[in-house]
């Protein structure tokens, strides 16, 4: 991303138009075809996530810009399973599920889901940790868990819900309601006019707005494509970790490894951006419905990352007219 993104201001500068403008005019939009070519689903906002950010590009002086795109699921034929069960055990709804969460906040998805599908209030529903008893979720990769899981968790709602039509909890005691979804996809080079590659992608436009005197960054604008929001405070949280650590990887953080690929820095050293450096990040969540699964909630997690670098770079070449083309970057306050 920061490769293409790089070459992609020099192309606009060249033609005489803004970043913002060789980006709206190209992006993707619904019934597109994508460079694999799998069809844009309805739920593409590419062009929404431009627009989020338009007022912020044009009023800052030195603002720096790039999108991206991400997948959400393994995809490329590989199996990728999301599966759920639901047992109530003294009057609540307990979900299992091993599917790990490692902070993007899978189990308040889950609980979520089964909720307003089911109308089980949430005080009523419960996460049992992920266990070995629980059914496999598959891994927490790929931003799939939120589209994949959640679409399993989605399915035995529905199930629970219609046993609710004339029980209640209690008459249920020790049931269970199982549900899986695959998420199909085409082989890499699958000979088909238009293979499905993943069953959906996010996407996203950051801005690096610098300040004109100190060098250094005044504010980070995100705007991120998901679908429908499941946990909008949960999101707006990952996009500002997912920010943060960006910009760690664009200005400072150097992991340096030996002739044998060993890892020679400490940790301490790697020049990780504390509490105190970090600028304002203003996270902006864009909605967009099309998705048929998962409540049309697309996963998050790596995306988060990927403009941020090409945007921070092309700040500092608005500032001092340097093109960088390693990272971390150089010459920067």
């Amino acid at each position: 991303c920061f490769g293409l993104e790089s070459a992609l201001d020099r192309i606009a500068e060249k033609v005489g138009i803004s970043g913002w403008d060789i980006r709206y005019i190209n992006a993707i939009k619904p019934g597109d075809e994508l460079p694999n070519g799998q069809i844009a689903d309805p739920s593409t906002g590419l062009r929404e996530t431009l627009e989020a950010v338009k007022e912020d590009y044009d009023k800052n002086e030195v603002v720096g810009i790039a999108c991206a795109m991400k997948n959400a699921g393994v995809g490329v034929g590989l199996p990728d399973y999301g599966r759920v069960n639901l047992k109530i055990e003294k009057g609540k709804v307990i979900i299992k599920c091993a599917g790990s969460c490692i902070g993007q906040g899978l189990w308040s998805v889950l609980k979520q889901i089964v909720s307003d599908i089911s109308g089980v209030d949430g005080d009523n529903i419960e996460v049992e940790k992920a266990n070995t008893f629980a059914p496999d979720s598959g891994t927490t990769s790929g931003s799939r868990h939120t589209t994949i899981t959640g679409e399993a968790a989605r399915r035995a709602a529905l199930l629970l819900k219609k046993e609710l039509e004339n029980k209640t909890l209690e008459d249920m005691e020790g049931e269970e309601y199982y549900a899986e979804y695959l998420g199909k996809t085409d082989k890499l080079g699958a000979p088909l006019p238009h293979p499905v590659s993943h069953v959906a992608y996010g996407y996203a436009t950051q801005l690096c707005v610098l300040d004109k005197i100190s060098g250094k960054i005044k504010k980070m604008v995100a705007a991120h494509d998901v679908g429908k929001a499941i946990n909008p405070l949960s999101l707006e949280g990952q996009i500002e970790g997912g920010v943060v650590m960006g910009m760690g990887y664009a200005l400072r953080e150097k992991y340096e490894i030996d002739e044998n690929c060993k890892p020679v820095e400490k940790y301490g050293a790697l020049g990780l951006f504390r509490a105190h450096e970090i600028p304002k990040v203003r996270a902006t969540v864009v909605e967009k419905p099309g998705l048929k699964v998962a409540c049309g909630a697309i996963g998050i997690g790596e995306i988060t990352s990927i403009p941020t670098a090409p945007a921070v770079t092309d700040a500092y070449y608005r500032l001092d007219g340097v093109r960088r083309f390693s990272l971390p970057i150089s010459g920067t306050p």
